[in-house]
């Protein structure tokens, strides 16, 4: 049996898991990453990028473009990119650390204040424009993101107009003015014992959003930061399937 078959099998098998069985388990998690391709870049600020890529059996597709948690792109993040190319979408997951990945709070802090706003910024918008002319995607793009990422993804919409963002529990503390540049509605999922992104800042935003005349649909639940991540003690099962089948929703009627 040659290694690519083998591979195809294997991903086919992980594609009959729920999303939350292949996160939970570092093997599952590790196997599914594997099947992603690392793709380079050189940024309009000539620099060199790194993202892994995941393409679905049908092109060309809308893509997703995947932003990470402060611990870097690890397999987890790679395993969603994989689980949306086998709902269908061409998943991008970008990189931002330059190849490092965090397993501590300590580190994961480190690496995130060591991000420089503007080396980001050039990172994200590069890559989007890379999706909206690549042979395998249709031209409509999302961005989607996770606390850290989050922030950034809504960061990256200001920045490059795309056709949707999902913030899953991300800095959202941005005013009227600048979210005028938002092209597609805005999904935000947040958590009511959220410590970090608490409703003041949330009730802002929709305010803001309202000011702006861009469209956002907000979602609370009853859980805590990070609550949609299944290796750390946060996890919520419920509440976290809940929020990807949204996700999955609003994804496919905005693409």
């Amino acid at each position: 049996m040659s290694l690519t078959f083998s591979r195809r099998h294997l991903i086919q098998g992980l594609g009959t898991l729920p999303l939350a069985t292949v996160l939970a388990d570092p093997g599952l998690a590790r196997a599914a990453a594997g099947s992603l391709r690392e793709v380079t870049l050189t940024t309009a600020g000539d620099r060199k990028v790194t993202a892994a890529l995941a393409v679905p059996e049908t092109t060309p597709a809308p893509a997703v473009m995947l932003i990470h948690e402060w611990w870097g792109l690890n397999d987890q993040i790679k395993a969603v990119a994989a689980e949306l190319a086998g709902q269908g979408f061409v998943a991008l997951a970008v990189d931002l650390y330059g190849g490092k990945s965090a397993d501590s709070r300590e580190g994961a802090q480190a690496l995130m204040q060591a991000v420089d706003p503007e080396a980001a910024t050039d990172t994200l918008v590069s890559w989007l424009g890379w999706l909206k002319t690549h042979g395998k995607v249709t031209g409509k793009v999302a961005v989607m993101g996770w606390c850290f990422g989050g922030g950034w993804a809504l960061n990256a919409s200001v920045a490059e107009p795309v056709d949707a963002t999902v913030v899953y529990y991300g800095k959202v503390d941005k005013p009227a003015e600048q979210l005028v540049s938002l092209q597609g509605p805005v999904l935000g999922h947040f958590a009511t014992r959220d410590e970090f992104i608490d409703e003041p800042m949330v009730a802002s935003f929709e305010k803001a959003m309202a000011q702006a005349g861009k469209p956002v649909t907000v979602y609370w639940y009853e859980a805590d930061h990070a609550f949609a991540n299944p290796t750390g003690g946060r996890y919520d099962e419920e509440d976290a399937a809940l929020a990807w089948s949204r996700t999955l929703s609003f994804l496919r009627e905005t693409l």
